[in-house]
């Protein structure tokens, strides 16, 4: 059984930072796992679902704004990280891994926390659910099921745990393991898919199809399919490393999945749609599905 160490007020204040820096990542990793799951595969909501206004409709806009929200979650889980290593370092002794996850859970709970009452109470920028005709349910069920209840088992891990903080040793490996999932998810995350050679690109608002057109003939790729607004493209590469070249020639984002863009609501057939327009969309969406 390992040894106690007498706490000084040195390691309270390592154990301290301990706390605080697994607060900041169980945050964010509660902001990645409602950005993942809510806005890219379930596609419950966008980050500014709740907001009116004509900029507000536009894909690229939801897609920027959601990309920004996961980039800070990005920044504050390697803060926590940082100020993790830091209290490793000046500490004699390491905390339990059980303290680690304790504070992971809090600091997921209250994210979810945070984010039912200013997101969708106060702000309404958008609610759980937004199709639903009683997003309170939703909200409420969300916000004591994964806000209320981490908290709670967070707390309730850290008391049982109280008195046995500091042991020499332990946790390092979680510590370890934990840094080099986070850094790596960060760097695959901003690749482009891996061995996907027909993507959807969507553009910036501020960029023209001229741009992409300049980027594909650089890379030697071609147009399978493009929306009439230009806002989206489905295009063909050689390799899945050209496309990353695309996000210099106005590109957004540049991805495999285009159910999870929401993006074929093109192929539904409008009244006044010429039939010519109708075969070569079908065309497209079968070249795009590989059919």
């Amino acid at each position: 059984m390992p040894h106690s160490a007498t706490a000084s007020p040195g390691s309270n204040d390592s154990l301290r930072r301990f706390d605080s820096a697994c607060l900041l990542i169980g945050f964010a990793l509660g902001g990645f796992f409602d950005g993942i799951l809510l806005h890219q595969v379930l596609q419950w909501h966008h980050l500014l679902s709740g907001l009116d206004g004509a900029a507000f409709r536009d894909l690229r806009v939801q897609i920027l704004a959601d990309g920004l929200f996961h980039a800070l979650m990005y920044v504050i889980c390697v803060l926590g990280l940082w100020l993790l290593w830091r209290a490793h370092r000046t500490s004699t002794a390491v905390p339990r891994g059980r303290r680690l996850l304790a504070g992971l859970l809090i600091g997921f709970g209250v994210w979810h926390v945070l984010d039912g009452v200013l997101s969708h109470w106060i702000l309404a920028i958008h609610r759980i659910r937004m199709d639903s005709e009683v997003p309170l349910v939703w909200d409420l069920l969300w916000f004591f099921a994964f806000g209320a209840a981490f908290v709670a088992a967070g707390l309730a891990l850290r008391r049982r745990n109280a008195g046995r903080d500091h042991v020499r040793g332990a946790g390092r490996t979680a510590l370890s393991v934990l840094t080099l999932t986070v850094l790596a998810a960060g760097f695959g995350a901003s690749l482009p898919p891996a061995g996907a050679t027909t993507l959807m690109v969507v553009m910036r608002p501020d960029a023209t199809a001229n741009e992409l057109l300049d980027g594909l003939t650089r890379i030697g790729g071609g147009i399978v399919w493009a929306d009439p607004s230009g806002a989206l493209w489905a295009v063909d590469v050689r390799t899945p490393r050209d496309a990353a070249q695309l996000y210099r020639h106005g590109a957004l984002l540049v991805t495999d999945s285009p159910v999870a863009l929401g993006c074929l609501a093109w192929t539904r057939v409008a009244e006044n749609v010429p039939e010519k327009e109708k075969a070569r969309r079908v065309a497209g969406l079968r070249v795009w599905l590989g059919d």
